[in-house]
């Protein structure tokens, strides 16, 4: 091996730091750019758009795409232990853009990778081979829940609109429970670090923007209370906006 076909220039002019996330969006000498993370073990260089590594699964933009196609061809169609690995590769190169884009502060398209992976979550969860593999992929749905609200809101205050960031807040925060229901967690909602972080990050919103809670938070809240009376009133009020 050529000694220009090393890596140690690069290494040592960008150090790994190990407290920090080490991103940087660069544009190569044909004009495309590429997203770089520094690790421990060197760099990682993934693709901005389709799959993070540049690969077409026979031609289409990333696997589930191809899945898909082969799941509307076949009605027998099933998941074997080569597509199964395959699957898993492709989760772990969306989480390692997803959380490129966030550092990158570009929540758009951290929404879009964690939208992928949620969908082929989903297609995983339908098409699973055992029970095991499932529960090794769905006890990872919150967390990607949590990144695309935390990224959503992120950009809907970019885009000034703080009352849908809380909106979505509180859509992701309903998902999350609804996969902790799923997984038979329901005691850990309330004190799981990602819930915390959420609530954490509307109220910093509702605070910063005077924002008022919506009659859906105050609704639940009157339940969660045991305020029958108010909650009553709060759902005819409900019904006549929803009239309107």
């Amino acid at each position: 091996m050529s000694s220009d076909q090393h890596l140690d220039f690069l290494i040592q002019q960008w150090p790994f730091e190990p407290d920090s996330l080490c991103v940087r969006l660069l544009k190569g000498a044909d004009g495309r750019d590429v997203i770089q993370l520094r690790v421990d073990l060197g760099i990682l260089q993934l693709e901005t758009s389709g799959r993070p590594d540049g690969m077409k699964p026979e031609g289409h933009p990333t696997l589930l795409d191809l899945l898909c196609k082969q799941e509307a061809a076949d009605p027998d169609f099933e998941l074997d232990e080569e597509i199964c690995v395959e699957i898993d590769r492709e989760f772990v190169q969306f989480y390692h853009r997803r959380v490129a884009w966030l550092r990158l502060q570009r929540f758009q398209r951290a929404v879009q990778d964690a939208d992928h992976t949620l969908a082929l979550m989903d297609f995983c969860r339908e098409h699973s081979p055992c029970e095991e593999w499932t529960l090794q992929h769905e006890q990872h749905r919150a967390f990607v829940i949590f990144h695309r609200s935390q990224a959503a809101a992120l950009q809907a205050i970019e885009d000034q609109s703080p009352e849908k960031a809380i909106a979505g807040i509180n859509d992701g925060l309903a998902l999350i429970e609804e996969n902790f229901e799923d997984m038979g967690w329901e005691d850990q909602f309330e004190s799981d670090e990602l819930v915390e972080r959420l609530i954490q990050l509307r109220e910093s919103l509702r605070s910063d923007f005077s924002i008022e809670k919506s009659l859906k938070e105050r609704l639940a809240e009157a339940v969660e209370l045991e305020q029958y009376e108010l909650a009553a009133q709060l759902r005819d009020e409900m019904e006549k906006q929803e009239g309107l």
